[in-house]
């Protein structure tokens, strides 16, 4: 089931905060929001359930090193993606 994707503003900031500094990660990171919105647990995102301050939040992989963080939510009684921030492990936790 694919589901709509909603960048928040922190989101798109720390996108192209992460596209300036990775210029080679920028497809990649295309390719995995692509993958998140058509199956949010794909084996390849690895994603997982966060805890402590971020607890209402998920994670997937978006590379190596690389970390894009979400909700789960209903806009209009449909499922969709609340794309919360993406960056470096050491960044986003």
């Amino acid at each position: 089931m694919k589901r709509l994707l909603l960048p928040s503003a922190a989101f798109i900031r720390s996108a192209r905060r992460f596209a300036r500094k990775h210029p080679q990660l920028a497809s990649e990171l295309q390719l995995t929001l692509e993958l998140l919105a058509e199956d949010a647990f794909h084996p390849q995102l690895k994603t997982h359930k966060l805890k402590g301050k971020l607890a209402a939040s998920w994670a997937c992989s978006a590379g190596y090193d690389s970390r894009i963080i979400f909700q789960f939510v209903k806009l209009k009684g449909a499922d969709a993606i609340l794309l919360e921030g993406v960056g470096s492990h050491d960044e986003v936790y």
